[in-house]
């Protein structure tokens, strides 16, 4: 049987408001028919803080900190919580939600598509698996998560490896349509990404961040030969086309296309009234 094509989206590294911009596009261009279902691979330039939907930044960001790093900082479409964008692979998957291949709830939507994720980490030679809670304890944190910082504690159906989480995710449902995005960790700045939250006093950092070492790990912690980044595209690429059995055709967007990105960044992604508004 002829497998489905997506379309597939290269954009490299890009500012955080066009990150974002482009994201949201993608998601309207297919509910509006102009584009079929994408999955797009990106980095950030500057690296970058991106907060969830519903984050409070006076309350959980140390503004001071990203300045400080020169670090950019943006506010996501996607719920979740705050994740560092600095030696990653980012990915983002834009499907509709009546696609015959996702399931209608947002918890089994993601195991779908992260078994394209799945497949990449084995193409690099590591034994994922997804994560299920399992105790009322584990349950009640996912309802309840104790840190600003995202990569934390894994939820549901995500991938950890070694019993660590190596990527995070986040997804959100707009006009019939699924965005899911999130960071494939090829190294991490522990410290700097511990500087950037706030938090009651330093005991509870140091506690914090020592739990989450036990609790996460990027991909060259885990290899003994450093993964490059167009190491990490190649098996995810494949990863994601033999997870969601699809066959991946490479676009670049038009002149106008990209014109509608950069005005939609400019208007929304980089105004404080979006990135501050909680």
């Amino acid at each position: 049987m002829e497998k489905e094509v997506w379309r597939f989206i290269d954009s490299g590294n890009c500012s955080p408001a066009f990150n974002m911009a482009l994201d949201e596009a993608l998601l309207e261009w297919h509910s509006e028919g102009h584009f079929p279902p994408t999955i797009r691979f990106y980095g950030w330039n500057p690296p970058t803080l991106s907060i969830g939907y519903f984050q409070k930044v006076e309350k959980e960001i140390d503004m001071d900190a990203v300045k400080k790093y020169g670090l950019g900082f943006v506010r996501r479409p996607t719920g979740g919580r705050g994740v560092l964008h600095d030696k990653e692979l980012t990915y983002s998957v834009i499907v509709s939600e009546a696609h015959p291949a996702m399931p209608q709830t947002v918890t089994e939507a993601y195991r779908v598509i992260s078994q394209g994720i799945l497949e990449g980490f084995r193409f690099l030679g590591l034994d994922a698996y997804f994560a299920v809670p399992k105790t009322e304890e584990e349950k009640a944190d996912l309802k309840n998560p104790r840190s600003a910082v995202c990569f934390d504690a894994p939820s549901w159906y995500e991938l950890v490896v070694e019993g660590r989480k190596v990527a995070g995710s986040a997804q959100t449902r707009q006009k019939g349509v699924i965005l899911q995005h999130g960071s494939i960790l090829l190294d991490l700045d522990e410290e700097m990404l511990f500087s950037l939250f706030k938090y009651p006093n330093e005991r509870v950092k140091e506690r914090l961040r020592q739990n989450f070492k036990n609790k996460a790990v990027a991909i060259n912690e885990l290899t003994d030969r450093k993964v490059t980044i167009d190491e990490a595209k190649e098996a995810f690429f494949k990863g994601f086309e033999k997870g969601l059995n699809i066959q991946l055709e490479r676009y670049e967007l038009t002149d106008d296309e990209r014109l509608y990105v950069q005005q939609l960044a400019r208007n929304k992604y980089e105004t404080d009234e979006w990135n501050f508004k909680r």
